[in-house]
């Protein structure tokens, strides 16, 4: 890692994880194989920043603890890349191993539960969907019936006066962990 960390992706440690590399790594991966429209690629960072910002609409009193969740919720990409789900699903469980053992080293890193409750993972997986149709329509190119047979029809509500933010990827990763820091303190 640029940080001078040595990441064993098969068997990942707490100690090896550092928020500059994730948020380095996820500004510059693109969501959508980079197929989107716009003069920067649409990075997984500010996907992150946005499903962050829904999962606030959907769960208001949520504490800042599953709030930092929301934010890394796709934290392993900043290591092995964004990839749909039906090639997710074509490389079959180990994929799924890997993203998750990777996942419990960031979440232990910065004061989560290795695996997280159940109602929290809906709540982040809605709001990850919410954000996937807004991109879908916005710079993807997909018609709003299109999106929602992928991702669900939202509730325009929980949208309301968010739009896509195409950015160069150094204002992005410092945004990803400005609104880290912003977090972490308040978990105190």
């Amino acid at each position: 890692m640029l940080s001078g960390r040595r990441l064993d992706l098969l068997d990942p440690t707490p100690v090896d994880i550092e928020i500059e590399d994730i948020a380095h790594g996820l500004a510059f991966v693109a969501r959508w194989n980079g197929q989107t429209v716009g003069d920067y690629a649409y990075s997984v960072a500010e996907h992150s920043l946005l499903t962050e910002t829904i999962f606030n609409r959907i769960a208001p009193r949520a504490p800042a603890k599953w709030r930092l969740a929301a934010l890394l919720h796709d934290a392993p990409e900043y290591v092995i890349g964004d990839m749909i789900s039906p090639v997710k699903a074509a490389v079959g469980p180990g994929y799924g191993a890997l993203d998750d053992r990777l996942m419990a080293a960031v979440h232990l890193r910065f004061g989560l539960p290795a695996s997280l409750p159940v109602a929290v993972k809906k709540q982040i997986k809605k709001a990850d969907k919410i954000s996937a149709w807004m991109e879908a329509v916005q710079i993807a190119g997909f018609s709003e019936t299109e999106a929602s047979k992928f991702f669900g029809k939202p509730d325009p509500a929980l949208m309301q006066g968010l739009s896509i933010v195409l950015r160069p990827p150094v204002e992005t990763r410092q945004a990803f962990t400005a609104r880290h820091a912003e977090l972490l303190e308040e978990m105190g």
